[in-house]
């Protein structure tokens, strides 16, 4: 059995990426965790645990708040609520991306909703005005507020950097934010994607029964493929059981082979064996950042807590790797869009809510992770090891 756990360079984006899936494949072997894992039930289930999780973890962490391509031109925005913060995301006249909490510095009503294209926003309470610098612009009756420094009464500004084709921020503003530090060798993975040229087709919002970890383990391993994904391309595409894993610190890559990758036994590298054209490759950012890219676009998939530990947001988009530029392109990528989130609505988001009650009801004492899911394990380790808690 092949072993890998994290301790090596990750192989590169590239054909050997491809020849290690490649030898597993033809084995009927995966990639495999030195043993199983014993997960205590309150890693998933426990309310007061969910709260350190998101002062110190959801809060504290940059995470990947709007894919560029969708605020591509100047005084573009969007309005995005991230665990209960309504966020204005916008780019100013000179380009530049900026993450406000969209709340009035009068009175703390929304200046802004929706997403569009604006040079202003104007609060519905007293309309007071911002520009799409954060700047405050206008005050009406303004000799009632003679005596404050506007310059002081922006919108606040998050801790926020765009890269890697995301814009990136901290939920707390006066956070350190350091991307560098966070993405580490993901960060030069993620910039050979060149997501920023993507284009970005529609996003849709789930809601679920189950903790916002399970929800993300679900991306995590292939053991479930048959089982729930086999009357979809998912199951009858790709090889069950059967993955590539590489760990970048905290973060995460795994290559799910296709069916047809055995067509390259005793073929020489050549440009079928582009790792992209052989497996689906899926990354963990680390908290809750799943990309799922295939041959003609990518899955980009962040799953948050809502309102309990057992209780999750999903907000599923999907961009294409080349923009449509014609409306048969826009349609068939309308017809790839609707496919996936099919797969991911009533195959995945129809088991989970059936975890979230073994969870929220389960009388056993753990889960038991397997050798054969070693990105659940991962996953697992990452966050218990933030959180303190044990596991066996």
């Amino acid at each position: 059995m092949t072993s890998t756990l994290g301790t090596d360079a990750p192989t590169p984006l590239n054909e050997e990426l491809t020849r290690r899936a490649l030898t597993l494949a033809l084995a009927k072997d995966t990639d495999m965790a030195a043993s199983t894992l014993k997960v205590p039930l309150r890693y998933y289930r426990d309310d007061d645990l969910a709260a350190v999780e998101e002062a110190t973890i959801l809060r504290r962490t940059p995470i990947a708040v709007l894919a560029s391509a969708q605020v591509p031109d100047p005084h573009d925005y969007v309005v995005r609520e991230v665990i209960g913060d309504s966020l204005l995301i916008t780019r100013d006249r000179d380009g530049k991306a900026h993450v406000f909490l969209n709340y009035c510095r009068h009175r703390g009503a929304m200046p802004a909703c929706g997403a569009g294209n604006t040079k202003r926003f104007t609060c519905p309470y007293h309309a007071w005005v911002y520009d799409t610098k954060g700047e405050l612009k206008g005050i009406p009756g303004k000799a009632g507020f003679d005596d404050i420094d506007r310059s002081r009464y922006g919108l606040v500004e998050l801790p926020n950097e765009e890269r890697h084709g995301f814009i990136w921020a901290v939920l707390t503003a006066d956070a350190p934010f350091d991307l560098d530090a966070h993405l580490g060798p993901l960060g030069a993975e993620l910039e050979q994607w060149n997501y920023r040229d993507f284009g970005y087709h529609g996003e849709r919002m789930l809601e679920s029964e189950v903790s916002w970890k399970g929800a993300l383990e679900a991306f995590a391993e292939g053991y479930h493929f048959p089982f729930v994904h086999g009357q979809s391309v998912i199951g009858m595409n790709t090889l069950a059981n059967t993955h590539v894993y590489d760990e970048f610190g905290p973060h995460h890559r795994i290559g799910f082979p296709f069916n047809w990758i055995t067509d390259l036994a005793g073929t020489e590298p050549a440009e079928n064996w582009d790792p992209v054209q052989q497996m689906g490759i899926i990354y963990w950012v680390y908290p809750n950042l799943i990309l799922a890219n295939s041959p003609v676009g990518v899955e980009v998939i962040d799953i948050l807590p809502e309102k309990s530990a057992t209780r999750c947001r999903v907000r599923h988009s999907w961009m294409a790797r080349y923009p449509a530029t014609t409306p048969e392109q826009t349609e068939l990528y309308d017809g790839i869009f609707a496919q996936v989130h099919a797969a991911v609505r009533d195959e995945d988001f129809a088991m989970l809510p059936q975890c979230g009650q073994g969870v929220r009801h389960g009388q056993h004492e753990h889960m038991v992770i397997g050798r054969n899911e070693l990105g659940v394990q991962h996953m697992i380790r990452v966050m218990a090891d933030k959180l303190g808690v044990a596991l066996g």
